[in-house]
């Protein structure tokens, strides 16, 4: 998975030089046997490295094939995940091949979208929900006693390998993981954001991790029946929001499928904010499309507002994501998902609009019909409680 990064050219250590040589030489393989061969020695290394704790030296290694060499890059990137979300841990005198995985939902409210300990009777409740639906069987699974917000997820590999290890050692021993709850970081109010249901399951090494996995087994029914019979086992959770359950996954592909999956959902819960907050149709408010750069075309940001001014009700961010850059048609998409919430005007502005925030409270600018970059602020008489979706 490339990231975006921006890089330095100091010395970098040994260990991040070898990361490179190995990602350098899987990245010119000519076959599956060389392959592997790269692969366990950079596996090896990899593994050292967030036992030791060294994040700086396997960033270092990143930020240096970013400049040199993308696709040695992608492939340390992609390795490095790997070795952060899954490990080999032995019990009772048995091998077994552990995943840490997230289960995302997106969810929207007027109110504050909860992120806080998840009761034992629900974690019991979900484990039951994911074993039927999600994962093979057989395998056994621990939950992290604690809903997510993006900024209470793990920062780095290193810690991310670090909960892997942990929710495996518990799911051997059948039993959840308790955290410390007052050293979650704290949470940024938006609209419309996602939360996280993280856990680790373990099977018998080589055995199927996935339902899908299974002969019989697919992703499509794993997501319905997820969504059908895991759902209403968050509902407690979140009082007063939507939501919509997404698909468990490994770790950091889940996040990703959550990042892509949050864009068009908080466009239409902006629509649907708007209709019931102001208690207009959808129809009557016009979305004003515009590019935002900073050293490179970094979102596009949606201005919504009544179509009989230039004033702004609502904004909602749409950032890029992965490979995306300006000639990939993503206005298309964003107009597409406005028209399918029942927006009738949309306007998709050409020029290019500098990557600011509000100097004062921070929050991001969003243009108006007139080519300008506004606060978004509801009408006094409403009660909402935040004027960004996330």
């Amino acid at each position: 998975m490339k990231r975006t990064r921006f890089s330095s050219r100091k010395r970098i250590s040994p260990d991040a030089g070898e990361l490179g040589r190995l990602a350098a030489g899987l990245a010119e393989s000519g076959g599956r046997l060389e392959d592997r061969f790269w692969e366990a020695q950079l596996a090896a290394l990899i593994e050292r490295l967030l036992a030791d704790g060294a994040e700086d030296d396997i960033n270092a290694a990143l930020d240096r094939l970013y400049d040199t060499n993308a696709q040695a890059h992608d492939e340390l990137a992609d390795l490095v995940e790997s070795g952060a979300e899954s490990c080999v841990l032995s019990y009772q005198g048995q091998d077994y091949d552990v995943l840490l995985f997230n289960a995302p939902l997106l969810a929207w409210s007027r109110f504050s979208i909860p992120a806080e300990r998840i009761p034992a009777p629900t974690l019991g409740m979900l484990k039951v929900q994911l074993g039927a639906h999600v994962f093979a069987a057989g395998a056994q699974i621990a939950l992290a006693d604690f809903l997510f917000s993006p900024d209470q997820l793990p920062r780095s590999f290193v810690d991310t390998a670090r909960l892997l290890r942990e929710l495996g050692a518990a799911a051997l021993e059948r039993r959840d993981l308790p955290l410390d709850a007052t050293s979650m970081a704290e949470t940024s109010r938006f609209l419309s954001d996602t939360r996280y249901v993280v856990g680790a399951v373990v099977v018998p090494r080589g055995a199927p991790v996935f339902r899908w996995n299974e002969a019989d087994g697919s992703r499509e029914v794993a997501l319905k029946e997820w969504v059908r019979q895991g759902g209403p086992c968050l509902e407690p959770l979140l009082t007063g929001c939507a939501f919509q359950p997404l698909l468990a996954d490994a770790y950091h592909a889940a996040c990703r499928n959550a990042d892509s999956a949050s864009r068009p959902y908080s466009v239409r819960a902006s629509a649907a904010f708007l209709q019931t907050t102001l208690g207009k149709p959808t129809e009557s408010f016009r979305a004003v499309i515009g590019a935002f750069y900073d050293r490179q075309l970094e979102e596009y940001r949606i201005g919504f507002g009544p179509r009989d001014s230039d004033t702004l009700y609502h904004g909602v961010v749409w950032p890029l994501l992965g490979a995306e850059d300006e000639s990939t048609d993503i206005v298309s998409e964003i107009e597409a998902v406005l028209r399918e919430s029942g927006v009738k005007e949309i306007v998709s502005l050409d020029q290019q609009f500098p990557f600011e925030f509000c100097d004062d409270c921070g929050a991001p600018l969003y243009p108006n019909i007139e080519g300008e970059t506004v606060h978004a602020e509801m009408p006094e008489q409403t009660n909402a409680t935040s004027q960004t979706l996330h």
